[in-house]
């Protein structure tokens, strides 16, 4: 019986090393695990989430890592899943073309992309026509092209409310909930301005209730959905989603369209080196001219860029001006 029991204490003595030893490989195995987490984790934040930077698609170690990457910035005018993966690969294609380093930002609004190049943090931008007509920033800028789609370099406001919506006008729409998209984006909030600047009015006046959505499509669904009462949108983005999203455009209809606007341009910082310039200016020309490309740039509702026509701008950006004394801005 005595040798039974030290028999069982020699046996415990002899597994504790062996339960010590698993315990310490766990340990040291979860340690492991955790370490490697937070190395992907650290990895994930070093670069600044909107920022891609192209120069790591191809560079080398041979090649030279001085110079300073072109930078092209754009806000989506739709979701951000539905827009970013063709101006990333409009992005590549103008490194390439290029031969240097380019990095694309992408910033949330018309507002938040205007600010980054007045203060000079952009070489090239996909603006609004509302961001262009309203800029005013120190860093100087040029138009370097125009957006063509369905053949012209022109576009439509649709004012819409839910398909099912009692309201048929304009006017039946004051004192209701109303979407914008941004602050400086003309369809999706400036042309109402401005038709409401003929009476006077400011949009915070003549609506009960008025927000941001950020993008054309998430304003139609908010309307589709009885989140808003109406909204105001670009119809080139509405006549994208007839065909790429017809369940969700035949939730709304069009009420009213208010006058025509100039395409939103590309615009180049003005000190950008003169020969680099007329590259940029090739390269967008003759962008649709690669056959590959221009699925690309249907999908983000492009047919092709074309040299700009400035002086479509200028009505526009002194509707602005009004509209800022208007609102006493």
């Amino acid at each position: 019986m005595a040798g039974t029991l030290m028999d069982k204490k020699r046996g415990g003595r002899e597994k504790a090393p062996l339960l010590a030893a698993k315990k310490q490989k766990s340990a040291a195995r979860l340690l492991l695990l955790l370490l490697a987490a937070l190395s992907l984790l650290l990895a994930g934040c070093a670069e600044e989430k909107g920022y891609i930077d192209f120069t790591r698609r191809t560079a080398t170690p041979e090649e030279p890592t001085s110079e300073r990457p072109l930078v092209i910035a754009f806000a989506p005018v739709m979701s951000p899943e539905a827009t970013r993966q063709p101006y990333e690969r409009m992005v590549s294609y103008i490194a390439e073309k290029l031969g240097r380093p380019v990095t694309m930002v992408q910033k949330r609004g018309a507002a938040e992309l205007d600010q980054l190049v007045a203060a000079g943090e952009a070489d090239i931008a996909f603006l609004s026509t509302g961001a262009y007509t309203a800029y005013r920033g120190q860093e100087p800028i040029e138009l370097l092209a125009m957006v063509e789609t369905n053949g012209t370099i022109l576009y439509r406001t649709f004012i819409i409310v839910a398909a099912d919506s009692k309201i048929e006008d304009f006017a039946s729409l004051k004192g209701s909930v109303f979407a914008f998209v941004d602050p400086l984006s003309h369809s999706g909030r400036l042309a109402v301005d401005y038709r409401l600047l003929e009476e006077g009015l400011t949009p915070e006046q003549y609506f009960g209730r008025i927000f941001y959505t950020h993008h054309h499509d998430k304003s139609i669904w908010a309307v589709a959905n009885h989140l808003a009462d109406g909204a105001s949108i670009d119809n080139q983005i509405y006549e994208h989603l007839l065909q790429t999203n017809p369940q969700l455009a035949a939730k709304v209809r069009i009420i009213d369209e208010l006058a025509v606007a100039p395409t939103g341009p590309v615009v180049v910082r003005q000190n950008l080196a003169p020969e680099e310039k007329e590259k940029l200016r090739r390269i967008f020309y003759e962008m649709a001219d690669d056959e590959a490309m221009r699925p690309v740039l249907r999908s983000a509702v492009i047919d092709r860029f074309v040299p700009p026509e400035g002086e479509l701008y200028e009505p526009l950006r002194q509707k602005f001006l009004a509209h800022e004394r208007l609102s006493g801005e």
